[in-house]
């Protein structure tokens, strides 16, 4: 909660009229980057009560989110390097936590998704995530919610 309470002493006092101008740009990243990071918390959580590497419970989480990845599409997404991003999956796929699929579109690729194993083991923090997001969608109300979402798909 510090992050936040610091994000909100350097706000600006908000003007709807003035939503476009650099130091409310600048209070918009900077409250991303914390929502990013208060979700994120949720695969350190994983990691730690799986033991296993950080990295390993985002690549099971993005999967869990994002399913269907190719390797380089995953790679890209989380800033992996090659090998670092091979060693994780070796260790996935030697839990039975990862499937790979041939690609839809193109045959000669492989796809990326989680087994129902790996489904099972993210369950927990699934939940913990969309709690989190409910509440601040309660919070926030569906006025909110709904420029938010339309917000964050033009970023996309």
């Amino acid at each position: 909660m510090s992050n936040v309470n610091q994000i909100r002493q350097n706000a600006p006092g908000f003007d709807p009229r003035l939503f476009l101008r650099d130091e409310e740009l600048d209070y918009g990243i900077a409250l991303i980057f914390a929502g990013e990071r208060a979700l994120y918390a949720v695969s350190g959580d994983l990691a730690t009560r799986h033991e296993i590497p950080a990295l390993a419970a985002l690549v099971l989480l993005t999967l869990r989110f994002q399913p269907g990845l190719t390797v380089s599409d995953l790679r890209t997404h989380l800033g992996a390097t090659t090998p670092t991003l091979a060693r994780i999956l070796g260790f996935l796929d030697q839990r039975g936590w990862v499937e790979r699929r041939r690609s839809e579109q193109d045959g000669r690729s492989r796809t990326l998704w989680l087994s129902q194993a790996g489904a099972s083991l993210t369950d927990p923090a699934t939940l913990a995530m969309r709690q989190r997001l409910q509440a601040a969608y309660r919070r926030a109300g569906p006025s909110a919610v709904a420029g938010a979402r339309a917000m964050l798909e033009a970023l996309i």
